[in-house]
């Protein structure tokens, strides 16, 4: 099968961002929606420019338009969220993120009325019902589909490097872990899997999509829920691998980190050289069930099963991709990801109110 690829422009950016609706009473995951996004769309109808359905409908995902830098995305985040945030309040709803809610049953969630969520539960079953979790998805621009899985490629050598997002919480002087394990386990359940295979260009992709088409494995190729994925509808290659982000901060840091990581390998492609490559057993061997250690496990770096200290990874990579984050001025927000090591993320209100304060 052939798929076109719209190619964008170098480093371009987008955020999706997936918020949670509380409950400020019960503290519970609670359906809103519907109601919070006729309030906030343009012309009533539900439809917004920047904030969609999800599967569930107590979540509302956020997006950015086409950005250049972190800054911007950022912004366009925050204006978007302020809405939402103004619409569910006379609803007695608080707006959070984390990777799944830690109290809340799937069971009695409300799936939003689309065909196409209907078709996923109908061909999942209790697999679709229980994906009560919720990410942060970055896309970075590609110039061209002969870039974009060589790309992917070298991504998925750092797939480690973004697993220990978000960072274990500080309430005081107390850290207590985030909700990102929950919900990994979670989201590995329904095919295919989380990890990519090694592609070896375009239309080696383009035959495995039409082969898991023709075999019923999925129905369209917004169902393959890599960690790293090429969407050739907006041109990019988009990371998936970080659950629920609390605030704009770990965002931002997030964002910094994958469209410097794309821009490296993109002006190395320019240069002639090859990308990195990670074979795909030692990717799921350091991502697929990661250990209740956070910044404190050690990840394997590379081919020959060498492993280091995350901290000391991710400090070394900061280090490295300082040149290139000075000229997507977003040198500010790849900087704080070794304080943000240090001090942990702060909860947001609605998180502190559904249970951080008592862990």
């Amino acid at each position: 099968m052939h798929i076109d690829f719209s190619s964008s422009q170098r480093t371009s950016l987008g955020v999706e961002w997936e918020l949670e609706l509380v409950d400020l009473d019960t503290r519970q995951l609670t359906a809103g929606a519907d109601e919070i996004l006729i309030a906030i769309s343009p012309n009533g109808d539900g439809v917004h420019p920047k904030a969609k359905h999800e599967l569930l409908q107590s979540c509302v995902e956020v997006i950015t338009g086409i950005c250049q830098t972190v800054a911007e995305a950022r912004a366009d985040l925050a204006e978007t969220v302020a809405q939402v945030a103004k619409a569910a309040e006379p609803r007695n709803l608080g707006v959070m993120c984390s990777g799944t809610h830690p109290m809340t049953d799937w069971a009695t969630q409300r799936i939003t009325a689309d065909e196409r969520y209907a078709t996923l539960v109908e061909r999942n079953q209790w697999m679709a019902r229980q994906l009560q979790i919720f990410g942060i998805h970055v896309h970075c621009g590609i110039r061209s589909p002969d870039k974009a899985i060589p790309i992917l490629n070298g991504l998925l050598a750092y797939v480690p490097h973004f697993w220990p997002f978000p960072p274990p919480a500080r309430i005081g002087s107390a850290r207590i872990p985030g909700w990102r394990l929950i919900a990994a386990r979670y989201s590995r359940r329904c095919p295919p899997p989380a990890c990519p295979f090694q592609l070896s260009g375009w239309d080696a992709f383009e035959k495995y999509m039409d082969a898991l088409i023709s075999s019923q494995a999925i129905q369209s190729i917004r169902e393959v829920w890599w960690d790293i994925r090429p969407h050739p509808g907006f041109g990019t290659v988009e990371l998936r691998i970080c659950d629920g982000l609390p605030t704009l901060d770990e965002i931002a840091c997030v964002a910094a980190l994958s469209q410097c990581l794309v821009e490296r390998f993109d002006r190395q492609l320019d240069y002639g050289y090859t990308c990195p490559s990670r074979d795909r057993g030692w990717s799921e061997r350091t991502s697929g069930e990661p250990p209740d250690t956070g910044w404190t496990r050690e990840i394997v770096v590379d081919n020959t099963g060498r492993v280091q200290p995350l901290t000391t990874a991710i400090t070394d990579l900061v280090e490295d991709l300082l040149p290139i984050a000075r000229r997507l001025d977003c040198s500010e927000e790849l900087e704080a990801i070794p304080r943000l090591m240090d001090r942990g993320c702060e909860l947001p209100p609605a998180a502190r109110r559904c249970g951080g304060e008592q862990r």
